[in-house]
């Protein structure tokens, strides 16, 4: 019976990870840019016991009474399908129309410097300096960066902004000037290796190093020659890609699941007691 309950404690404890999983994908349902994270269970390591030597009954099931310790939660994968686009006709929300394409923004190292990380959240704000000019930053203040890495200042007096296909920002002043800026993009071809930071951002693991790969075979900054591989529109923002019909599924059936492997211990739990209750 300790057999039962060890087993069932196991999966329930991976089935509580899951069940956080699928929590997070639904309250990150409408946010905008959001990958919904996919989970897959596997068996953990079994024992086998070899008591039936003596049957010569043919059977199709292997020899012997296999008695496992759980399963546990094997990795939760994000799906980076391209969520659709939700028009919002402002001047400051882009959009990619090609998926595995980031906007690269420069969020704080922890040592007084910053770090590229990537997004595909969209929304954009002006906000203000000292001296009088304006960085475009993103809904949480960090720095939009250009095609060479450097954050996006515009000096005062911009109106009006737009933004073409190739991901170049047009903005034009209250003195009639204009100025072209490319916004900084990178597309990322394995995905899978990038390390999930925070929301909606993503970068380079901290050991990449070891991992044997080549960078270049990661992400590529799309600038010079390779800009017009860039994919961006303007006046709307990508949607996050939750399915709420399949998240609600999902969470049914862990739920179901953990009652199963709850109840499992409280029937083991009754039959130890009526064991121990023999005299």
């Amino acid at each position: 019976m300790l057999r039962t309950m060890i087993s069932a404690a196991n999966t329930m404890s991976q089935l509580q990870e899951q069940l956080d999983v699928i929590g997070n994908n639904m309250a990150n349902s409408n946010t905008h840019g959001f990958k919904a994270k996919e989970t897959q269970f596997n068996e953990l390591l079994y024992q086998q016991f070899e008591n039936d030597k003596l049957d010569k009954v043919k059977r199709q099931s292997p020899l012997g009474i296999r008695i496992g310790v759980g399963a546990r939660l094997a990795q939760a994968q994000t799906n980076w399908k391209q969520g659709s686009i939700q028009q919002t006709n402002r001047s400051l929300d882009f959009t990619f129309t090609k998926a595995k394409q980031y906007f690269n923004i420069l969020m704080p190292d922890g040592k007084n410097g910053t770090k590229t990380v990537f997004t595909r959240q969209g929304d954009f704000y002006l906000s203000p300096l000292k001296n009088g000019n304006t960085m475009l930053v993103n809904s949480d203040g960090y720095p939009v960066a250009d095609a060479n890495g450097n954050a996006i200042i515009l000096k005062d007096g911009a109106k009006d902004f737009a933004v073409t296909a190739d991901g170049t920002l047009n903005v034009k002043y209250n003195d009639n000037t204009n100025a072209k800026i490319e916004i900084g993009v990178t597309e990322i071809q394995k995905p899978q290796l990038m390390e999930h930071i925070s929301d909606t951002y993503i970068g380079l693991p901290n050991n990449f190093n070891q991992l044997g790969v080549a960078q270049g075979t990661v992400l590529q900054n799309l600038q010079g020659a390779n800009r017009n591989q860039v994919a961006m529109q303007n006046g709307g923002l990508e949607l996050s890609n939750v399915d709420i019909s399949k998240e609600m599924t999902d969470l049914i059936n862990t739920q179901r699941s953990y009652q199963f492997n709850s109840r499992t211990i409280t029937l083991a739990d009754q039959m130890m007691g009526l064991i121990n209750g023999i005299r």
